[in-house]
């Protein structure tokens, strides 16, 4: 049995832009899917089959994970194929499909690139008739109305390591959630490596990333409740409407240190992020981490909330290598972060924090979104404010992206969540998939004086 675990091809249109020196150059419309928790679109300067480094590239990690263990728990002749990493042509892509004679394909797919890979997927049935697809990803929240799309063989909801055994060895249709016990997580082979795809993956901040550097997980999931956060809605836990448990699992030290021990060992990074939903769960995780990455001797960043830790691990975290952090803020209005967001994050706090982090020497990258339900034109510009006020080293602002399977996207359809009081569809909310053309969109309202 031969089985492709695949991130395809995603090209969109082409246009003309700028270079450096500012001379005219033609753009190439691409996406990044897996690894991304909001898949989005965005412009490079190299065409399809010609990579070059230095653009977001995120390593797709549930799709990693997934191979290893297929790999182990069935003995299938498993293969990795990320598309996006190789930026390849959908020509070279399908040519590699037809070589390799496969008898099934795993595809990762979310919203902002279903209607893309749908058709992606019609071309495999037409041309590989035999070819066995298998859909994983947030996009599964859609169940069964996917497989009367095309010839799906199987629907695979949440984390998918287990549910594409089921499949491997029998199983189709809809497969439900079935997450790993922290048990077999901590018992899983390490996710997928190899030398054409270890050093390619990047994502420049915080600022002091080096490359080549490593994205890892010391943990999966997070307890917390953001209306558009993806995947712990949908992929580490089922809770499309904000009201269900959701479940965090962390790797041991035991796993964590022969993990990043062995990826030394054979790829020599210069820095490490930890890309966890959130890292500093708990003083007890980050001090652990702590003690392991003064082990490794690599210097490291992580995935952040300001007050998920206490205020004094800044310091252990800094003295341990860590260099930089990313923290959610999301907005700078404290109504919409509560009642909207539903993040529960005091932002006088989160305010603090970043001086705090500042002054143990370390940088702050911060995250903002702007197009939430029922957020006003006046609450965009008290972040505009506060995102100023804070002294980030960097920051990042984007559309608030509406994916299948999260609250945002459950509210499109009810009108109303509870732990979303303040959230309603008005004449201000712009309902997109790809939160970086919905920016876009917004421009000229978000320069509107308040």
């Amino acid at each position: 049995m031969r089985v492709l675990f695949s991130n395809p091809p995603w090209w969109t249109d082409t246009g003309m832009g700028r270079g450096a020196d500012g001379r005219p150059i033609q753009l190439y419309g691409a996406g990044v899917r897996a690894g991304s928790r909001w898949p989005f679109t965005m412009y490079l300067g190299s065409p399809p089959d010609k990579f070059t480094f230095g653009g977001y590239l995120p390593y797709p990690f549930f799709m990693g994970y997934a191979a290893t263990y297929a790999a182990k728990q069935t003995g299938a002749s498993v293969t990795f194929r990320d598309s996006i990493a190789l930026r390849e042509s959908y020509s070279r892509f399908l040519s590699f499909v037809d070589d390799g004679n496969f008898d099934y394909i795993v595809i990762e797919s979310a919203s902002p690139s279903w209607d893309h890979d749908l058709n992606l997927i019609r071309v495999i049935n037409h041309d590989f008739p035999h070819l066995r697809v298998i859909v994983t990803g947030p996009i599964s929240a859609n169940g069964e109305s996917l497989m009367t799309q095309a010839n799906i063989h199987a629907v695979v909801r949440g984390e998918y390591e287990k549910g594409v055994v089921k499949v491997l060895n029998g199983a189709s249709g809809l497969i439900d959630f079935d997450l790993l016990t922290l048990e077999e997580m901590n018992a899983a082979p390490f996710p997928y490596y190899d030398e054409v795809y270890a050093h390619r993956y990047w994502d420049y901040n915080p600022k002091g990333m080096q490359a080549p550097h490593a994205q890892v997980w010391s943990s999966r999931g997070c307890p917390f409740k953001c209306i558009f956060c993806v995947w712990p809605a949908t992929m580490t836990g089922n809770d499309p409407d904000g009201t269900k448990k959701r479940t965090v699992r962390h790797y041991s030290a035991d796993y964590m240190e022969a993990f990043l021990t062995e990826l030394m060992q054979r790829y020599r990074y210069r820095t490490i992020y930890f890309d966890d939903d959130t890292f500093n769960l708990g003083n007890k995780h980050v001090e652990k981490m702590c003690a392991i990455m003064r082990r490794i001797g690599v210097p490291w960043s992580a995935m952040c909330r300001a007050d998920s830790s206490s205020m004094e691990l800044w310091k252990e975290m800094k003295e341990s290598g860590c260099f930089g952090v990313k923290v959610g803020f999301e907005s700078g209005n404290q109504y919409v972060v509560d009642t909207i967001v539903n993040k529960r994050l005091d932002l006088e706090y989160a305010r603090q924090a970043v001086e705090e982090i500042k002054r143990v020497g370390m940088t702050v990258h911060g995250t903002f979104t702007y197009g939430l339900p029922g957020e006003t034109p006046a609450q965009m510009a008290d972040t505009k404010r506060y995102l100023a006020s804070l002294g980030l080293d960097t920051y990042q602002e984007s559309g608030c992206a509406e994916i299948e399977g999260t609250p945002l996207n459950t509210l499109s359809s009810q009108k109303a969540l509870k732990a979303y009081a303040g959230a309603k569809i008005d004449e201000n909310y712009m309902r997109d998939q790809d939160g970086r053309i919905k920016l876009d969109k917004m421009r000229g309202l978000l320069a509107q004086p308040s």
